[in-house]
């Protein structure tokens, strides 16, 4: 990592979360950092808050750190969007905060893609590797210092709440035999079965 780069301490807990510096995780920092300030609220001790993320990349372990919610406790839902949006929202009062990357908020450019596109299908030699990773983390401090109104268009208001995390009775599905929360059973002819050995029995 460049010495000249200085990126701040709770970003850093995320990285270390996430495994690497990246402009995803930045997008995610940025977005969780906005959302508890615009909420004036802290990170999630139980399921107070509720995150939505519309994406599966990188910065959705960002939110996971900075908010609290997480996928063990329920409150950390993901809808298979594949948009760069993130949503917080309070059980108790269902006021909320939807963010959502601009078209023009952020991309890489120019090397930088150009770099992207060789390592992504491992084409690239170690020097490029290098020169790579060397603008992804520019690019990611360029993310943690931009204008908030220029990465994000932000939603406020009241928010659907979404359901508590559920605690259900397991049952044995009728094929693999695994014991399976019994409300995510489903009914084929006369069984009871998995979600995996239900996909499986589509294809037959």
């Amino acid at each position: 990592m460049s010495e000249a780069l200085q990126f701040p301490e709770d970003f850093m807990h995320c990285v270390r979360f996430h495994g690497h510096i990246c402009p995803g995780l930045s997008i995610g920092y940025r977005a969780a950092k906005a959302g508890l300030d615009h909420m004036s609220t802290k990170r999630s001790e139980d399921e107070e808050l509720v995150a939505i993320v519309e994406t599966d990349a990188c910065g959705a372990d960002a939110v996971q750190v900075l908010t609290g919610c997480t996928f063990g406790k329920g409150n950390f839902l993901y809808q298979d969007r594949g948009k760069q949006a993130f949503t917080l929202i309070d059980r108790s009062t269902g006021q909320g905060v939807r963010l959502c990357m601009r078209p023009d908020g952020f991309g890489p450019e120019g090397r930088h893609q150009e770099l992207l596109r060789r390592v992504m299908q491992d084409q690239a030699s170690e020097q490029e590797r290098e020169e790579f990773f060397a603008l992804h983390q520019e690019a990611s401090k360029k993310v943690l210092d931009m204008p908030l109104e220029d990465l994000f268009s932000m939603q406020t208001g009241e928010f659907p709440i979404p359901d508590m995390a559920r605690i259900d009775a397991s049952r044995c599905c009728d094929e693999c035999g695994e014991p399976t929360m019994q409300s995510k059973l489903v009914q084929a002819q006369d069984r009871l079965l998995c979600r995996g050995c239900i996909d499986s029995y589509r294809l037959l």
